[in-house]
């Protein structure tokens, strides 16, 4: 899938240090589109800049005045920054719940209230929200993590209802466990607690519930946003678009 010629167009991609923001930021770098790379790993992007052209910005996402900073002049938004904490909820702690919310669905809510303003001016305008399968289903262990991405569905569909008239549309990705660092870490940790290897933690663990028994690549969810973000598909909005590797066809 190729998203066509973004040339002209403005994106911003958060967590694009590492993982899928890193892989989005290449993908629409190569579309044409100028990337503001947003993360907090300084050392991250300035090595992402070495790769392909794009602007640096370090930010914390979980200090909201430092987002509402942000220049959000941008065609394009890619709210993709994401952490993950594992705890029974009577051991959760809330200042970690705070921390997760703040960084992975208020963060995304005012980035976008900050870019409506330039998309709805232009007439064209294309959010994409990096869900997970977290987004539709639950496991414990997750709560802030799983009521985050359930929270960032909602307000996805809630961004394209509002934009429709404006050319703007807003979905999100859905993908299972993806091969990048965040999964990597769950995959160490998984194997210390269970006395397993890695790879039993990835077949035994994390795709048991998948049909398709391999990680999906980052490359592959920025095929897919880079496809979101072209006009062959200015129809699909507020939809979530699953990349589970059949997860939730059972």
């Amino acid at each position: 899938m190729s998203a066509g010629d973004l040339s002209g167009r403005r994106a911003l991609v958060t967590g694009a240090a590492s993982g899928i923001g890193r892989a989005c930021a290449v993908r629409l770098v190569e579309e044409g589109a100028a990337v503001v790379a947003v993360d907090q790993d300084a050392d991250g992007l300035a090595e992402l800049a070495k790769t392909v052209d794009v602007e640096q910005s370090v930010v914390d996402l979980s200090q909201l005045n430092d987002v509402d900073r942000l220049d959000l002049a941008v065609d394009i938004v890619v709210n993709n920054a994401g952490l993950q904490h594992v705890a029974p909820i009577q051991e959760f702690p809330p200042d970690r719940f705070s921390y997760i919310l703040r960084v992975m669905l208020e963060a995304p809510f005012r980035i976008v209230r900050g870019a409506l303003g330039h998309m709805y001016a232009g007439g064209w305008g294309r959010v994409v929200n990096i869900s997970s399968v977290h987004g539709m289903v639950a496991s414990p262990y997750k709560a802030a993590y799983v009521a985050a991405k359930h929270g960032l569905e909602g307000l996805s569909k809630v961004i394209a209802l509002e934009g429709a008239d404006h050319g703007v549309t807003s979905n999100c990705v859905n993908p299972a466990y993806v091969r990048t660092p965040l999964v990597e870490n769950q995959i160490a940790s998984q194997a210390k607690a269970h006395g397993i290897t890695e790879d039993e933690v990835i077949e035994r663990i994390m795709l048991e519930r998948a049909a398709l028994k391999r990680l999906i690549e980052p490359d592959e969810v920025a095929s897919f946003v880079a496809y979101l973000c072209s006009d062959a598909a200015s129809s699909i909005t507020g939809s979530s678009m699953r990349m589970d590797g059949g997860w939730t066809a059972h």
